[in-house]
């Protein structure tokens, strides 16, 4: 057609070809073509960047208008007359903010993370709560050391923990930037420099019963009414199996196997992202037939509104019933029960789900299954109330 492009001619035209739109529209043109999805329309302009001609996309009918597309080549003719690049120019406009590279590292490692990991989630709420709020609406780019302060200073001292998740996790992102070439320096170092001390770096161990008070403590477990009855089995079965809490509230039925009496962790649940045996003693067997009861075909031990049970769940029980830190009573006192009846370092350590290092690793490369049931058996009678002695030779 000769002249101006008109609306109602844009929002018809099926045939595929350029159509300018006429003198005087700075090279501006909707391009038609015809495919398996139907007929697309895309806006082109043609224009002199360095005396070179150049054609810049302007976007896709309807989303830009022909009105909007007559002002974008308007602006990028503009700034060729003033000696800009407006390629340049797109591309500053596309540096993301702080919560959209949030978003592209969360999405980014999630695949390796695994699909029951809370991690995206922990993650997503440390920028939700703490960082978007002073600069999630500020691009990459303009990120300094100040901004950062800002963020960690108002737990810094009074929630170590918290802050050492929020600095790891803004590092991560503004690494991201880095590597993505929309920043040059990390402004992370000079902000923490400018931070007093906290503490952060002494190691705070989960709190955990001597494994003398196991026992009791299951007990009060058992008979405690605040919390979930799920969360209740779930805490208990941690302690039996000597199991991360996160691990067992993860837990399939698809990965139970009662008649040889073994719970198999697939690799992406576990900490060390290699498949973990736990043998399962008489005892765990017991809270797995009350679960049963809890009627979800899927999860071992559901959430009382459906999906998985938060490891923070069993966090509240073990308060309720004062039995440590779930961490602390599954792992650490049981650990501590193994060296007091001597069991094998190497056997231990497996029971635990730990990868052994350096030469050792080299000649221990059984999972030593068989072995680990009848330390599991004793264990669970121990922590059951009852005699956990081993045999010789144990």
């Amino acid at each position: 057609m000769g002249g101006k492009l008109t609306a109602a001619f844009v929002k018809r035209v099926s045939e595929p070809g350029i159509y300018s739109d006429g003198p005087g529209a700075f090279g501006l043109s909707l391009r038609v073509r015809s495919g398996a999805r139907g007929v697309s329309r895309t806006w082109i302009q043609r224009i002199r960047i360095d005396r070179r001609p150049t054609y810049l996309g302007l976007g896709r009918y309807p989303v830009v208008t022909l009105a909007e597309a007559r002002v974008a080549a308007l602006e990028n003719y503009r700034a060729v007359f003033r000696g800009g690049d407006p390629r340049q120019q797109r591309e500053a406009a596309t540096v993301p903010t702080i919560a959209e590279a949030a978003e592209a590292v969360i999405a980014l490692h999630s695949k390796s993370w695994g699909a029951e990991s809370d991690l995206p989630h922990k993650w997503a709420a440390t920028f939700r709560l703490h960082v978007n709020p002073l600069m999630g609406d500020m691009t990459v780019d303009r990120v300094t050391a100040r901004d950062v302060s800002r963020v960690l200073r108002p737990v810094w001292s009074s929630k170590p923990t918290v802050a050492k998740g929020i600095r790891q996790r803004l590092a991560a992102v503004l690494r991201w930037a880095q590597a993505e070439g929309h920043r040059q320096d990390d402004p992370m170092p000079a902000a923490l420099a400018a931070l007093p001390s906290n503490g952060g770096r002494k190691v705070e161990h989960f709190r955990a019963l001597h494994h003398s008070e196991v026992a009791a403590a299951l007990r009060r477990i058992r008979e405690t009414t605040g919390p979930g009855e799920a969360s209740r089995l779930a805490l208990r079965f941690a302690v039996l199996c000597a199991a991360r809490p996160s691990e067992v509230t993860g837990a399939r039925w698809s990965e139970i196997d009662r008649a040889a009496a073994v719970w198999t962790i697939p690799a992406r649940r576990t900490k060390q992202r290699r498949q973990h045996e736990v043998p399962l003693s008489r005892e765990a067997l017991d809270v797995l037939a009350e679960a049963r009861n809890l009627g979800d075909g899927r999860l071992v031990f559901p959430a009382p509104r459906g999906g998985e049970l938060r490891p923070l769940a069993l966090r509240r029980v073990a308060n309720a019933s004062n039995a440590g830190s779930p961490h602390g009573t599954a792992r650490a006192s049981f650990r501590s029960w193994c060296a007091d009846e001597g069991v094998d370092r190497a056997l231990a350590e497996s029971a635990l789900g730990h990868v052994l290092r350096g030469v050792e690793a080299s000649y221990q490369r059984s999972t030593m299954v068989e072995r680990r049931r009848e330390v599991m058996e004793r264990w669970g009678r121990y922590a059951a109330g009852g005699d956990g002695a081993l045999t010789a030779g144990d």
